[in-house]
């Protein structure tokens, strides 16, 4: 038996540095921490633990350092290994050693110190349950690595150092060999558990990383006592693939760390593209940061050729480390923004999301794995910062837990004790956090198995070894967090992936939520802010197969590499060789990257459409009102209410009203020559006839009201009578003269647009000269606009109808409808033309019945008693102007 004995001397690690410039600094306590830490020591549930609390914050604020470092190892009746990046190297590699010792660790890494404390968490819960390990410990002996293989080994011989020795011993057969630790929780990184995995694995001891997911890690045959809480990268690359799928990037870069992580992540998504139809314009290695190696060329050379090759995606599968060392040469150079799709290593690095304008960057997009929510861990975290800043409890810690060899591995994270609850604030919701929770509840279920406990307690008998455990480890089965779990053939668990974002709201990025991988892939598209200007998608596309309906188009010098153009509207791709697209004949159509034409159809208002319907319903209710309002007129013809009103003029204007009502009738249905003829006549010559009837009240209101007695007395004879007929029918031969010029000048005709509609012919009535259009509404409109002025300043004597107000208020519905017509009928398309003059029409003539007509005949109906001599034949305002009469008194009586 050959035996290895870990001695202080040789194997004691150097002092550990302070942070170094650039890197997180730990800033020492001082009063400004104590409202935080007051805080802290106010959200403790146990009283006993508040008092003893704020007595340790209070001292905090002297500046007191704290003994975090010590509770990361306790003992137990079975002890649980743990392995995390409480620290960086300063140097790292192999290459800049002399001397066979461990790298100083410079840098603090609060998520390392977070997923330690989630360790020690789960441990704790277990032992406090009555139904998992009852009657039995846990303990943990956790230890950083400094993310470095190097730093990692010790802790691993610890590991394996025989229980309650330093001695690791050579045996012929280690099946009664019991090491220190029952099974090992870590690393976090693939590089480590590559190198970890192969040692743990030659004694069988059930190794759980909570982080690393290189798919060679599957290998039984190689890495037979590994297992994980995370997926393999292979679903995480297959994840990748189908996002650059859905997003149409099929020419892309693809980089990886110079190491095996990133190599073999390259070489599966290598496959992966192939597959999918996707293009590696360019594919390449990122160096490792190392002493006295010629990093910057290599980085150099990389981005150069990425750029060179002008993809606007990059698949970028590398460490944190290789991605930094990238990402601070491509800053630094202002190489041009792009999307990056990020793996799991250095998605959620505080080292690369915290370099200085890593927003320049462009888009990051990647994928992390879905746990449960540990809703405990932050208030646990706020409890173990008091309490290691509590003397007494770190008196009885240190007293407790001595004998665990840190005279040979010296400090385990000195930074540890230097820290405040805002150097790790930003972790607590880190995602790997529940997979270090599951990985210690895993081992605890199949030492459950492995012992045969029940909810009575645990069979005594002789200690569990690691390769017992080891048995009960595979297709095993377990609870943790809510979700149930379960170890498959190669050690891995099956987990749902969120497609994360990096939102910049501040010097470090926010990862949010903008899809899910489980199987197959869904995307939020809408939450995705783009680094474009305009927040469009980018396209990174080269050699993809032409679908239906596009031509190819070469360009470059590569014959693979050529734009796929879509064929328009109109065109269609006549054989899938084509590099032109054909036009479709002139009564033909076709969508855009169509492989056919179809035959048009013909395209104008017809009566069945929805808008026809409604304006038809109108109709019935305007030609309706209008035939009510003329039977009541002429039944009350002699009545002093028509009488003022126009008496037969009035009827005749409500006859013109009900001509304008059926003249919409000729804008519906297929455009014949006729009907475009006559549209425009027989709705504005009735109109005329209307305007024309109003124009003489219009007139008659103002004589009487605004000129002299003598004078109106003889000016009202000419409104009355034949005269009145007379400009009646002087108006509408004028408006029939514009009409017959307009018909004979510019005569409208029936024409069929073939390009107008992208489906259909358009067949409409066009207008050949919009300035005879206008004059054809010129007569309406100078009669409105003159009944309008004479009504509008009139005031109405007390007691007697307002017949100045009634015109005012219909000329005013005419304005209103023509006014909004023009910029409608300008903007509408053009088969929807008859449609809007249609409304217009009939909208005018229910505004002229609502404002003069329908009054009177409500007064007619509802209130006969006021149709009186006196109530509407009156002299109206002229009266008060008769100074002689002396009846003055009686211009109230009506009031």
């Amino acid at each position: 038996m050959a035996r290895v004995l870990l001695n202080k001397s040789s194997a004691r690690s150097p002092p550990r540095a302070l942070p170094t410039p650039g890197s997180l600094r730990v800033r020492p306590h001082s009063a400004a921490t104590l409202p935080c830490l007051l805080e802290v020591a106010s959200a403790m549930l146990c009283p006993a633990v508040l008092g003893l609390s704020l007595w340790a914050l209070l001292h905090l604020g002297t500046g007191a350092p704290l003994c975090l470092s010590q509770q990361l190892r306790m003992k137990g009746d079975y002890v649980l290994g743990g392995l995390f990046p409480l620290g960086e190297a300063e140097e790292a590699g192999l290459g800049s050693r002399t001397r066979p010792s461990s790298p100083v660790c410079t840098r603090f890494s609060s998520n390392g110190l977070l997923w330690a404390l989630a360790m020690k968490m789960a441990v704790e819960e277990i032992n406090n349950r009555s139904d998992l390990l009852p009657g039995l410990r846990l303990g943990h002996d956790l230890f950083d690595t400094c993310s470095e293989p190097v730093v990692a080994m010790k802790p691993s011989l610890m590991f394996l150092a025989k229980a309650d020795s330093r001695d690791i011993a050579a045996y012929c057969n280690y099946t009664q060999y019991q090491p220190r630790v029952l099974a090992v929780i870590g690393p976090h990184s693939s590089e480590l558990a590559v190198v970890t995995g192969k040692f743990f694995g030659f004694f069988l001891m059930p190794q759980v990383s909570y982080g690393a997911g290189m798919e060679l890690l599957s290998a039984r045959e190689t890495f037979p006592s590994f297992f994980r809480t995370v997926p393999s990268d292979r679903v995480q690359l297959v994840a990748a693939a189908e996002l650059l799928q859905e997003f149409g990037w099929n020419w892309v870069a693809a980089l990886g760390s110079d190491d095996e992580y990133g190599r073999q992540g390259l070489s599966i998504f290598s496959a992966l593209a192939a597959s999918r139809g996707i293009c590696i314009a360019h594919e390449g290695l990122v160096p490792l940061p190392r002493a006295n190696s010629p990093l910057l060329g290599k980085v150099q050379e990389v981005l150069h050729q990425v750029n060179q090759s002008s993809v606007q995606v990059v698949l970028l599968f590398a460490s944190a480390r290789a991605a930094h060392a990238l990402f601070s040469y491509s800053i630094s150079s202002k190489l041009s923004r792009k999307v990056w799709v990020a793996s799991e290593a250095w998605l959620t690095s505080d080292l690369v999301m915290g370099l200085p304008g890593m927003a320049q960057v462009g888009t990051v997009l990647g994928f992390l794995q879905r746990g449960a929510q540990l809703r405990k861990f932050s208030q646990y975290v706020k409890t173990r910062l008091a309490l290691a800043a509590n003397p007494a409890f770190c008196a009885a810690l240190g007293e407790r837990e001595q004998g665990l060899e840190e005279d040979v591995v010296g400090r385990r994270c000195p930074q540890c004790d230097c820290i405040t609850l805002q150097n790790v604030s930003a972790g607590l919701n880190h995602h790997q956090t529940f997979s270090v929770y599951a990985a210690v509840y895993s081992v605890a279920q199949a030492l459950h198995n492995a012992l045969q406990c029940s909810a009575s307690g645990c069979p005594v008998q002789d200690p569990v070894k690691p390769w017992q455990l080891l048995e009960n480890m595979y297709n095993l089965t377990f609870h943790a967090g809510g979700l149930t779990l379960r170890f498959n053939s190669n050690g891995n668990v099956d987990m749902e992936y969120d497609l994360k974002l990096w939102v910049w709201q501040g010097p470090v990025p926010e990862l949010h939520d903008v899809g899910r991988f489980n199987g197959s892939l869904w995307i939020d598209s809408p939450k995705i802010r783009w680094h474009t200007s305009n927040n469009q998608k980018p396209v990174s596309q080269c050699s993809r197969q032409c679908q239906e309906g596009q031509v190819r188009r070469v360009k470059g010098f590569h014959s693979c590499c050529y734009d796929c153009v879509d064929c328009k509207a109109g065109s269609y791709r006549k054989s899938p060789d084509d590099l032109a697209c054909t036009f479709c004949g002139r009564e033909e159509w076709s969508p855009e990257r169509s492989t056919r034409c179809f035959r048009r159809r013909l395209r104008f208002l017809a009566w069945g459409e929805p808008a026809v319907l409604l304006l038809l319903l109108l109709f019935g209710l305007a030609l309706g009102l209008v035939l009510a309002a003329l039977g009541l007129f002429i039944r009350h013809r002699d009545s002093p209410l028509v009488q003022a009103s126009g008496g037969p003029l009035a009827c005749f204007g409500l006859v013109c009203l009900g001509l304008v009502c059926i003249s919409v009738l000729l804008f519906p249905g297929q455009p014949s020559p006729a009907r475009c003829l006559a549209q425009q006549p027989s709705s504005h010559l009735p109109l005329t006839g209307c305007l024309s009837t109003f124009i003489l009240q219009a007139a008659e209101i103002f004589v009487e009201s605004e000129l002299p007695l003598s004078w109106a007395d003889r000016l009202s004879g000419c409104l009355q009578g034949p005269w009145a007929w007379l400009v009646v029918l002087l108006a509408m031969l004028v408006e029939a003269a514009l009409c017959a010029w307009y018909l004979v000048a510019f005569p409208p005709k029936v024409v069929t647009d073939w390009r107008m509609l992208p489906t259909e012919a358009l067949v409409h009535c066009r207008t050949r000269s919009w300035v005879s259009f206008g004059l054809v509404h010129a007569t309406n409109a100078t009669l409105a606009f003159l009944c309008f002025l004479g009504t509008f300043l009139v005031q109405s004597r007390p007691g007697r109808y307002n017949r100045a107000r009634g015109l005012t208020f219909a000329m005013l519905a005419y304005f209103i409808t023509w006014v909004s017509f023009v910029p409608l009928l300008a903007n509408v398309q053009v088969v929807l033309r008859p449609a809007v003059q249609m409304g217009a029409l009939l909208l005018c003539v229910l505004g002229i019945l609502a404002a003069f007509h329908l009054p009177r005949c409500y007064l007619l109906v509802r209130q006969p008693e006021l149709n009186t001599p006196e109530f509407f034949l009156g002299r109206g305002p002229g009266d008060a102007r008769d100074r002689n009469d002396g009846d003055t008194g009686n211009q109230g009586k009506h009031e």
